[in-house]
């Protein structure tokens, strides 16, 4: 079945589901998962040493639905689980899904049909998408909002390398919202980073699996249910590991440095997240923490200082860090090319969700300190 010959609206795919402690969002999951109208798939369920009734959940689904695959192991993060589940994998193409999320009906179906306008496993390895954010509402109800790059992804041909479609690069990792081809996987021995927890993995495997090839398509069917507890997710983890985000973006940028990226977009994408992430642990530890700093420098010293500087991506709360740290002067860079994106992004934010919402997405930003 993993033959590329195969037209790829039959093509087998892996869905791999990471499970630790999800009892309450698990059934969900996992339902909607089975009720893709593409068929042919292989669910591969990883327990993670779950101590709650998750495993049970999944042995349910697995008497129901004999497309499941049950993995049980010892409790080793969600990096190891995503790669044993990708190690035993029979598919075309692979892709992961989170279990406290859910999918819409067709996701699955979209995304092969994205790759098959474009080529198939002949032609594509990555098939990107947005997705939908869903927040608890002030009622009690859940709030429904689109991803920050939906409409934004303009390639100018498909294929095409991340830089050409670089807002893939500037959000959030959501690795899940996408196909990738098994064997591009396995040619280019990506894997995840084996950490304990979820520690962030899905950072570095972004930059693995975009900044390792030219073919890469992108469909704007929206259909995987991203739930976030609060707007400040990443500051709330900083919170309990202040290091951990830095910690990961040193990580992608070591994976930037295997695939030779050059890509001035790229280079600039990956220095706003270094120095945004920089401002996170130091809201979370301060600057001085002895961890903390030792950590600030080394990150600081990996970007070119002409390039944050210069850039309209990071704020000036970012770009004095960056001075402070790395003992230089700031100079008199204006600070009206950020301002510029900041109202872009603002702009976006209202046409695509509401004045409501794009205003409290800007002062959760602000009391973020990363401003």
């Amino acid at each position: 079945m993993s033959n590329s010959s195969v037209p790829t609206e039959k093509s087998l795919v892996s869905i791999v589901v990471p499970i630790y402690n999800v009892e309450g969002t698990l059934d969900e999951c996992l339902s909607s998962i089975e009720a893709q109208t593409h068929r042919e798939l292989e669910i591969i369920c990883v327990n993670d040493g779950p101590t709650d009734g998750s495993a049970a959940i999944t042995r349910a689904h697995a008497k129901d639905d004999s497309r499941t695959v049950i993995i049980d192991k010892r409790n080793e993060g969600y990096g190891a689980s995503c790669n044993r589940g990708i190690s035993i994998a029979r598919g075309t193409w692979v892709a992961i899904v989170e279990p406290d999320d859910a999918v819409e009906p067709t996701w699955v179906e979209d995304l092969l049909s994205c790759a098959s306008e474009h080529g198939g496993a002949q032609a594509v390895d990555v098939v990107k998408a947005p997705y939908w954010r869903e927040l608890p509402g002030r009622d009690g109800g859940t709030v429904r909002v689109a991803c920050p790059y939906r409409g934004r992804v303009r390639p100018r041909t498909q294929p095409f390398s991340v830089g050409d479609g670089i807002e893939l690069m500037l959000h959030h990792p959501a690795i899940w919202s996408a196909l990738y081809r098994r064997g591009y996987l396995a040619e280019k021995s990506i894997r995840f980073l084996e950490i304990p927890g979820a520690g962030w993995a899905d950072n570095p495997f972004l930059v693995e699996t975009l900044c390792r090839t030219d073919r890469i398509v992108y469909t704007e069917a929206c259909g995987y249910r991203y739930r976030e507890r609060d707007l400040n997710e990443a500051e709330s983890f900083a919170a309990r590991s202040p290091l951990v985000p830095l910690e990961r973006w040193n990580d992608m940028m070591d994976a930037a440095a295997r695939a030779n990226v050059s890509d001035p977009r790229v280079v600039e994408a990956l220095a706003a997240r270094g120095v945004n992430y920089a401002l996170i642990t130091v809201n979370a530890a301060g600057e001085d923490a002895p961890d903390a700093r030792g950590l600030l420098e080394a990150s600081m010293e990996r970007l070119d200082e002409g390039v944050v500087l210069r850039s309209g991506l990071i704020s000036p709360a970012g770009k004095r860090l960056f001075a402070r740290v790395r003992g230089i002067r700031a100079g008199r860079a204006s600070s009206l090319p950020y301002y510029a994106h900041l109202g872009r992004e603002a702009l976006y934010r209202v046409r695509e969700n509401g004045l409501g919402f794009a205003l409290e997405t800007a002062r959760k930003r602000l009391g973020g300190g990363r401003v």
